[in-house]
């Protein structure tokens, strides 16, 4: 078909769009099926949360300096230190314990073990307060060392294989980390600017562990480290004791899960459990969970554009695919626009807490599931325009669309959402991935194995691969028929 056909072919496939109601009902049906199931979602949804005073609302997610929800809990030994200084510690041995599932019924089962983010090292933190800026240097339990700060911030440094030096000093706003093997040779892990840091800061020792994850959920774990060689600069008190971020038991009086420390010649033995770092998981509820129905509200788009494909022969593939890709963008758009901030607000309603979201992500995901549904819908009409039969054409559009992110989403094979056009389900997400925290590998979580915009480049890669083929093959007539 040649160029300046090309807007013919369009106005004359966008007519028999039109001219049949059931290609309409189709999209109205693929929204009405995300809508209502988002809905459902949100009205039904009901957190409480257990404190020391019994069942209640869930508090809002604790919120880092740059707004992301974040874990803020860790035991900290530490001292006030005004103007520059700094902390220098061997930390000469890491273990832990893990809560694992049960093998006998009742019976609780510990193992020794950290996990991999197991964290313990130096720290310099603005106040105890949770979510305040902080920078800190540390050994992992199986990722080196790294340098973070104010949560979202990680720097790796060079692999743990025995007792490793730390130091951490302040100049200003400049927080600086540095590792050494002997104590002698130093060298710089990361810098942090904590700009706005009051003169007198807490600096100390801490230990941290995010739960072990098994089952779509976390498990209890905690790590103690013990540091030795510890030397300080700029500050000469006693040492504070403090579990940070403690939640405490019924009564009010006792910490769940309490850290500690062991102080005996020089050397302290600190145990703490929790994570400083962001809340991927458990802070809230996301916004991207009320797009659950869309893998079904697919469905009648697949449908609807394979079939448009098949009853007009096929001759025209461009056009076509734009104006179903067109449609579904609306039906799409019509979805997502409505259920995102009336789901938001319903959720709301019912005192859930809810992770936040900017207005730049939340018009990505709007915005994006339409695109999603768009290319969708046009990797369905290039497949119809290849095998020219709906139903042929259907099965392996499901297959590489829905098939995927359903196996995916029960924790089965989600590495199909890096190679398959389902992909392109990462353009929902609403809370960001941080490679410092890890998560139950399923979209149900949040967890997406690539950035949004990449996915969604994936599957529109093959839904222009698909389209490309199509009109390569299209029937000779086209030619002259445009």
């Amino acid at each position: 078909m040649s160029t300046h056909r090309f807007p013919q072919a369009l106005r004359a496939e966008w007519a028999r769009f039109r001219s049949a109601r059931r290609w309409a009902l189709a999209m109205a049906a693929s929204a009405l099926i995300t809508v209502s199931i988002g809905l459902l979602i949100a009205g039904g949804a009901r957190s409480s949360c257990v404190t020391w005073q019994g069942d209640g609302a869930c508090p809002a997610p604790l919120v880092g300096p740059d707004g992301t929800a974040v874990n803020d809990k860790h035991y900290f030994v530490h001292q006030p230190l005004t103007g520059d200084g700094g902390i220098t510690a061997r930390v000469s041995d890491m273990t832990g314990q893990m809560r694992m599932p049960d093998e006998t019924p009742g019976v609780r089962n510990v193992k020794g073990g950290t996990v991999p983010w197991a964290k313990a090292g130096l720290l310099i933190r603005q106040s105890l307060k949770q979510g305040t800026p902080y920078a800190a240097v540390m050994v992992t339990g199986g990722h080196g060392v790294r340098m973070q700060h104010n949560f979202v911030h990680d720097v790796a440094g060079g692999p743990v294989d025995g007792p490793r030096w730390l130091r951490l000093t302040r100049s200003g706003d400049t927080i600086t980390g540095y590792e050494s093997v002997d104590g002698k040779a130093w060298t710089e892990v990361g810098t942090a600017e904590l700009t706005g840091l009051p003169e007198t800061v807490e600096i100390g020792l801490f230990a941290a562990s995010p739960s072990v994850v098994w089952q779509m959920a976390g498990a209890f774990a905690e790590a103690t480290a013990v540091f030795d060689h510890i030397g300080l600069r700029g500050a000469n008190g006693p040492w504070l004791r403090d579990d940070v971020g403690a939640q405490l038991t019924l009564g009010g009086k006792t910490p769940h899960h309490p850290g500690g420390v062991v102080e005996s010649g020089g050397r302290l033995a600190v145990t703490g459990s929790g994570d400083i770092g962001p809340a991927t998981g458990g802070a809230g509820l996301r916004a991207d969970l009320l797009l659950t129905g869309g893998v079904l509200g697919l469905v009648p788009v697949l449908v609807a554009a394979a079939a448009f494909v098949t009853a007009g022969g096929g001759r025209t593939p461009v056009a076509t695919g734009v104006v179903v890709g067109g449609a579904s963008f609306v039906a799409g758009l019509a979805a997502s626009g409505v259920v995102i901030p009336v789901g938001l607000i319903l959720l709301r309603a019912n005192q859930n807490p809810i992770q936040p979201i900017t207005l730049a992500t939340g018009l990505r995901v709007v915005v994006g599931w339409a695109v999603f549904t768009a290319v969708a819908a046009v990797l369905t009409a290039g497949l119809a325009a290849l095998v020219k039969r709906a139903v042929v054409a259907v099965v392996p559009a499901v297959a590489l669309i829905v098939v995927p992110y359903l196996l995916a989403t029960a924790g089965l094979a989600p590495w199909l959402l890096t190679i398959t056009p389902a992909a392109g389900f990462a353009i929902t997400q609403s809370v960001p991935a941080f490679a410092h925290v890890d998560v139950d590998r399923s979209p149900i979580v949040g967890y997406y194995p690539l950035p949004p915009w990449a996915g969604l480049a994936v599957a529109g890669g093959y839904a222009a691969l698909a389209l490309a083929a199509a009109h390569r093959r299209r029937p000779r007539t086209s030619a002259t028929a445009g």
